[in-house]
């Protein structure tokens, strides 16, 4: 194997490494935001289910204390909803910016294996050159041998 052949390998190796680091962190970007919109879902769903008790509580009567302790806890669900909401923004960008970094990667080995690829294929086109001009020598030279001969 050529020097540089090794030496590619070596690169492709690294960027193997690189690729796989970058497939794992978006796996792990992909889980964090499945999580957080999980948990997101979760609270409008109690925050609905809250805010239809309210409403069956009014219906049915309610005191002003229990109104205002009802309105207070749904404010601070949405409050919570707020912030769920800006996590997963934050978690929608970590995983488009993992997903890019994983894409040139991925994109980098695939230019670094289509290099090795044409290198390879150089050679050989040279080593059939070699092998053909060695071989259209043994011809002449045999058929010059045999032209003296006769």
């Amino acid at each position: 194997m050529p020097k540089s052949d090794s030496t590619m390998h070596k690169l492709i190796d690294l960027t193997k490494e690189k690729a796989d680091e970058a497939a794992r962190q978006l796996q792990t970007a992909n889980a964090s935001r499945q999580s957080a919109g999980d948990q997101l879902d979760t609270l409008n769903t109690y925050r609905q289910d809250y805010a239809d008790r309210l409403q069956k509580a009014i219906s049915t009567g309610l005191s002003a204390a229990n109104y205002h302790n009802f309105r207070q806890f749904i404010a601070t669900l949405d409050d919570a909803i707020s912030q769920q909401n800006k996590i997963v923004a934050q978690l929608d960008a970590k995983v488009e910016l993992s997903k890019k970094n994983w894409v040139d990667q991925k994109r980098q080995l695939t230019s670094f294996e289509t290099l090795l690829a044409r290198q390879r294929m150089q050679e050989s086109l040279r080593e059939s050159k070699l092998e053909q001009r060695t071989t259209d020598e043994q011809s002449m030279n045999l058929y010059r041998r045999n032209q003296r001969g006769h």
